[in-house]
């Protein structure tokens, strides 16, 4: 990353009595000093802004040399970062293209024919936390995930549409469950619908229905997800999924909340509230014309960023402790154990990546935890690669064992693909003494994708 680091913290935590109760986010802007936008700018008053053409953006250029979505601008705890998301045309400081830069006031930054200074704003904006641990079955007591819980406790009364971004198994369904139970419409139904796991031919019979007759095999009436989830809550995991064919048909019941079964002729009122979810850059995937720009606005319209498990270690314990809990009820209905973790074991699992994150936390706890015939749990109860058993997989893993889990092939691939890049960039680091140019040449990545892959699994710090 280029560009000396703003000394002023962007965004800073307030303690009391060790416990984090609120954050601060400096002000900042960006004023556009050359191109079509002259002279237009954007207060900087959120933890990340988006730039670009597209009307999904924070602040919208009508520079035709600029990417619909072309980069943003992050705050965090060491100052403002600016980031291009893989722009057609790039980001420039001078006459060198950067990929990131520490933001700090007065450096200027060139995007197609358009010049944009960053500057700095009087004043700053509170970021409410919540007081408690918990909401409607999430856990967590790290910064991140209270600041998630307040923003939940807002909307959940309201009927806003949500779009949840995070990788797999953080635990985005949650999100789902959580909105619905402490909303108005708790009484009523919540259908999930995993848009990822249709056939492409019966997905929109699947969420909208079909008349008797639409096609071969309907052979009765059939009510979509929409219907029946009238009155309650729907939520579409992997929206990202969806055929772009499809996609306007959505866009329109977003807008009327209407559907039309297939074979259909009447329009079918639907009272929905739509929570979205995607472990996809949708963002990117507008640039690309693979997801409809005005679906995305529609969908976002509160967005929720689910953070990875080795973001937050410091909420390992609190999950460990609840898994364990249920464990221990269904094992010793009695009462007369009670199961616990070994404090070596419990400092492995908070310094582990988990690039299955909560999912395979639970997977993982489950199994150590139903298995052992002691009531402390030790590092060979609960460390990925512990439990030797074949066909092996990868880390000392089984398919055997995914099976046994309850894994969807699916989520089963990507963990064995998870680890081993993060086993692969582990050895390759070690192999070239962390030279991240030489181990980029070596495994034929560029340093950006071999940096962003060791950040992701938690490698020498990213």
């Amino acid at each position: 990353m280029t560009e000396e680091q703003d000394p002023n913290p962007a965004l800073t935590t307030i303690f009391v009595d060790k416990r984090a109760t609120k954050r601060k986010l400096r002000k900042a802007k960006l004023v556009v000093t050359e191109g079509p936008d002259q002279g237009a700018e954007l207060v900087i008053d959120r933890e990340r802004v988006t730039v670009g053409r597209s009307v999904i953006c924070d602040l919208v250029l009508a520079d035709k040399a600029v990417s619909g979505t072309h980069f943003e601008v992050l705050a965090t705890e060491k100052g403002f970062v600016f980031r291009d998301l893989d722009s057609t045309n790039g980001s420039f400081v001078g006459d060198t293209q950067i990929k990131e830069i520490w933001c700090k006031p007065g450096t200027q930054v060139r995007v197609g024919q358009s010049h944009l200074k960053f500057e700095g704003e009087k004043g700053s904006v509170e970021i409410e936390l919540s007081r408690e641990d918990r909401f409607h079955g999430m856990i967590g007591k790290s910064v991140r995930m209270r600041e998630i819980f307040a923003t939940l406790s807002k909307i959940a009364p309201t009927d806003l549409t949500v779009l949840v971004r995070g990788e797999t198994g953080t635990g985005k369904e949650l999100v789902a469950r959580a909105l619905h139970e402490a909303s108005r419409r708790k009484d009523e139904s919540l259908v999930v619908q995993d848009c990822s796991a249709i056939p492409k031919d019966l997905i929109e019979s699947t969420l909208f229905g079909h008349e008797r007759g639409a096609f071969t095999g309907a052979t009765d009436r059939h009510r979509g997800s929409f219907e029946q989830a009238d009155g309650g809550t729907i939520f579409l995991d992997e929206i990202g999924e969806l055929d772009l064919n499809l996609q306007p048909k959505l866009l329109r019941v977003l807008e009327n909340r209407e559907i039309k079964r297939v074979g259909g002729d009447r329009q079918i009122p639907v009272n929905v509230r739509v929570v979205a979810a995607t472990n996809r850059d949708l963002r990117q995937m507008v640039n690309e014309g693979t997801f409809r720009e005005d679906l995305y606005y529609r969908l976002s319209v509160v967005q929720i960023e689910l953070p990875a498990l080795r973001e937050r270690p410091e909420d390992v314990p609190l999950l460990v402790e609840h898994f364990l809990h249920d464990i221990s009820r269904r094992r010793f209905p009695d009462g007369d154990h009670t199961l616990s973790v070994a404090a070596d074991a419990m400092r492995r699992m908070q310094a582990y990546p988990w690039p299955g994150n909560i999912r395979e936390l639970r997977n993982t706890v489950e199994r150590g935890g139903s298995l052992s015939d002691d009531p402390v749990l030790t590092v060979a109860d609960l460390m990925p690669g512990a439990h030797k058993s074949t066909p092996t997989v990868i880390g000392g893993g089984s398919a055997e064992q995914f099976v046994d889990d309850g894994l969807p092939f699916k989520e089963a691939k990507q963990r064995v693909l998870d680890e081993f890049e993060a086993a692969y960039i582990t050895a390759l680091l070690d192999k070239h003494d962390d030279n991240v140019t030489r181990s980029a040449k070596a495994a034929g990545l560029t340093r950006y994708h071999l940096r962003e892959l060791a950040k992701k699994y938690g490698v020498r710090g990213g």
